[in-house]
C-alpha cells in the first residue's frame, strides 16, 4: 500500500486547498475585520470542501500576494493559530503550506500534526518574485531535527510563475530529483492559481517516474479531471471549486460535489 493509500484510504486524492485570507503583515490584509473573520472564512471554506466530499485539505497563505520566499514569522504563527483553532473541525487528512517557504512549512506541519507539505524544495528559478534558490538537503536536515520525519514532502517540481534556470528537460528534473532527494509525491503545475496543469507535461513526468506519485497541481476542473486522472496520481485542486470557478471567490459546495462525484465514478470504474 502506497502511502497515498495509507493516508487517503483512496486511489488519486483529491487535495483540495482552503485558503486563508490574507493575513497580518499582508498587503491585502483586512485591519477592519482583523482575525476572526479571517477564522470565519477559513472555517466555512474547511466545511464546504468536507461536505463537498474531498479526501483531503490542505490550508495556505494564499491570498498573501505577493509571495515571500522567506515569510515572516507573523505569518506561520497566525497560520498555526487558526488550524489549531479548526483542529476539532477538520475530519480528513491535512497538510500546510506557507508560500513559498520550505523549513516554515515543516515549522508548521510539525506544530499542528499536519501529514503532507506541498513546496518548491528544489531547483533555481526566474520568478516574479525575483531569484529563487532553495536547499533541500538543509530543508530535509532540518527536518528531521525538529521531529518532522513523518511529514510527507510533495515536491513542485514545475512551480508557478517561475521558470528554471537551468536548460533541462522536465522528465530529466523529475528523475534527477526523485534519485536525488527522494521526494514523496511530484507536484507538476500551470503558470498561476487556476492555470490548466499541461497534461503533455503531467505524461512525462509521471512516465519519467513510473513509481514516484504525481500530483497534477493546478488547474484541474471538471471538463478535464478525467484526462488529469488519467496520468495523475492525485490531484491539489481549488479554483474550480470557488464560486464561478474565480481564484478570489469563496468555496461553492455545489461545485465541489459536482466535481468528487466524477472522481468517485472514476473511481468506480477502476475497480
Amino acid at each position: 500500500m502506497s502511502w497515498l493509500q495509507e493516508v487517503f484510504q483512496v486511489n488519486k486524492p483529491i487535495i483540495a486547498m482552503c485558503h486563508l485570507q490574507a493575513l497580518p503583515g499582508d498587503p491585502g490584509y483586512k485591519r477592519d475585520k482583523g482575525i476572526g473573520w479571517v477564522m470565519e472564512m477559513a472555517r466555512n471554506e474547511l466545511i464546504a470542501l468536507q461536505q463537498g466530499g474531498v479526501d483531503g485539505v490542505m490550508f495556505s497563505n494564499e491570498f498573501s500576494l505577493p509571495y515571500l520566499t522567506e515569510v515572516e514569522p507573523v505569518t506561520y504563527t497566525t497560520m498555526a493559530r487558526i488550524i489549531g483553532e479548526l483542529r476539532h473541525d477538520i475530519k480528513i487528512p491535512f497538510g500546510v503550506n506557507v508560500l513559498w517557504d520550505p523549513k516554515a512549512s515543516i515549522d508548521l506541519a510539525v506544530a499542528t500534526d499536519a501529514q503532507f507539505v506541498r513546496e518548491i524544495f528544489t531547483g533555481v528559478y526566474g520568478s516574479d518574485f525575483g531569484l529563487w534558490n532553495t536547499n533541500c538537503g538543509e530543508v530535509v536536515r532540518h527536518r528531521n531535527r525538529i521531529a518532522g520525519e513523518s511529514v510527507k514532502l510533495m515536491f513542485n517540481i514545475v512551480p508557478e510563475a517561475a521558470a528554471y534556470l537551468g536548460q533541462r528537460d522536465v522528465a530529466d528534473i523529475a528523475r534527477s530529483t526523485v534519485f536525488n532527494t527522494k521526494p514523496d509525491a511530484l507536484c507538476v503545475s500551470g503558470l498561476t492559481a487556476g492555470s490548466e496543469t499541461d497534461s503533455s507535461t503531467l505524461k512525462k513526468v509521471k512516465d519519467a517516474v513510473p513509481d514516484t506519485p504525481v500530483f497534477a497541481n493546478t488547474g484541474v476542473n471538471l471538463a478535464n479531471v478525467a484526462e488529469q486522472l488519467a496520468i495523475a496520481d492525485g490531484t491539489v485542486t481549488a479554483t474550480t471549486f470557488k464560486r464561478d470557478g474565480v481564484f478570489e471567490n469563496e468555496t461553492d459546495q455545489a461545485r465541489v460535489r459536482a466535481f468528487m462525484e466524477i472522481v468517485r465514478c472514476m473511481r468506480k470504474e477502476n475497480g
